[in-house]
């Protein structure tokens, strides 16, 4: 029992990370009902720029946890400014093809300048411990990992269900025209949500740095089980992303464990299982919601 317990935990601490990034992923769809495939690829600009801070300026992870998601922050708004929001009138498949393009350059582009060999980054030395959580012990960093993720998603939602600005920001998202009858002007928001949706990806590469490979194709294979994550919860549903993405992450692990010649497609034989009951996801519906 306490193994599957501490599998389960492996699961959780896993989805951590696809949590924040499907987080990021709904943010974006349901506002510009764009799908954002360089999503991995900022998630991997979020490790590496955790590193070159380190190895070029001596910069430590607890400042580059904050720093580095703003930069991308910013980074996300003029990409939406100078070449998302050309093509939001456009069919969805443009911006999905422009998105795609950019992965490819960037990920290219880090390539040719590190190769594709990993880069150490260690974790803070006030969590290279190891933590006694009550039925077995664990090692400091990846716990605190699941609860800044946890915490993250609360706060988001929180922003998102009880504050005025959160009421705009859905508002714009689920009823776009109505939101503008009533005198709002909803293209001021869309620019710092996409902006911000990418910086929880960064966010979440950042915190990935000391315990992923740092290297240019590291958002590569995340990027895929976070779709599934995000298609499993509903398209633009927040809520349902980050559950489907913590559920995938112990769906994995026990996967991994159990199971380990199903282990890699278990995550998409449970998505395909889900979008034959409902196919708007186990939280979808016919419009985004919360």
């Amino acid at each position: 029992m306490t193994n599957l317990l501490q599998q389960v935990f492996n699961g959780l601490v896993a989805g951590s990370f696809y949590a924040l990034l499907a987080l990021g992923l709904a943010v974006i769809f349901g506002m510009l009902k764009v799908v954002n495939f360089a999503h991995g690829v900022v998630y991997m600009l979020g490790a590496f720029g955790a590193y070159l801070l380190l190895t070029q300026g001596g910069v430590p992870f607890w400042v580059a946890l904050p720093v580095v998601p703003l930069l991308l922050w910013g980074v996300g708004m003029v990409v939406e400014r100078l070449l998302v929001r050309r093509l939001v009138s456009l069919d969805p498949i443009y911006n999905l093809l422009l998105t795609y393009g950019l992965a490819l350059v960037v990920q290219g582009v880090f390539r040719v300048l590190f190769g594709v060999s990993s880069q150490p980054y260690a974790a803070p030395k006030s969590l290279r411990g190891t933590l006694d959580l009550g039925l077995f012990k664990y090692p400091a960093y990846p716990v605190f990992v699941f609860g800044v993720s946890v915490l993250t998603c609360l706060v988001v939602w929180y922003l998102l269900a009880q504050t005025r600005v959160g009421v705009v920001v859905r508002a714009a998202t689920e009823r776009p025209e109505l939101t503008r009858a009533l005198g709002i002007d909803v293209a001021r928001w869309i620019t710092p949500v996409f902006g911000f949706g990418v910086g929880l990806a960064g966010f979440a590469g950042v915190l990935a740095a000391p315990t992923r490979s740092v290297n240019p194709v590291m958002g590569s294979t995340v990027i895929i089980i976070v779709f599934a994550a995000v298609v499993i919860g509903g398209m633009g549903s927040i809520f349902g992303s980050v559950v489907a993405a913590y559920a995938i992450g112990i769906i994995q692990q026990l996967g991994n464990v159990y199971v380990p010649l199903l282990s890699q497609a278990l995550v998409f034989i449970v998505m395909a299982l889900v979008l034959l009951v409902r196919p708007a996801g186990l939280f979808g519906r016919e419009e985004a919601a919360l």
